[in-house]
């Protein structure tokens, strides 16, 4: 008799992934806006992002295409998401957190910020429709 297999769920994923990743607060992350060494990139669904705007000079790069547009070896890969550390959100925080840890094991620099875009409206974060 074979038993089943392990079942990792989401909550275990995002634990391991906050072993082992960055993670800025919403002020921190807000003292970056206007930084050339520090690329925004806004992981959400186009819809998301349509609905409330983003975070001043953000790059879109939603979360289902994230590794082939972060990969310079891709054909869809977007240059703004090289050659800087990569401060990603999401809508409050739970994909960011495991595309930082995807983007991380690929070898790039990058953090995400706690709250997402949640939390970036709350602080008065500007915002870029």
């Amino acid at each position: 008799m074979t038993s089943a297999p392990t079942r990792r769920g989401f909550k275990q994923m995002l634990a391991e992934a906050n072993a082992t990743i960055e993670t800025i607060d919403v002020q921190h992350a807000l003292r970056l806006v206007g930084d050339a060494s520090v690329q925004f990139v806004d992981i959400r669904e186009a819809h998301e992002v349509a609905q409330s705007g983003m975070a001043p000079g953000a790059v879109h790069a939603p979360r289902g295409f994230l590794e082939f547009l972060a990969d310079p070896e891709s054909p869809m890969h977007k240059k703004e998401l090289a050659g800087r550390k990569l401060v990603l959100y999401c809508a409050s925080g739970g994909r960011s957190t495991l595309a930082a840890k995807t983007l991380q094991d690929m070898g790039l620099d990058v953090c995400h910020i706690a709250g997402g875009m949640s939390a970036w409206s709350a602080a008065g974060g500007p915002i870029q429709k």
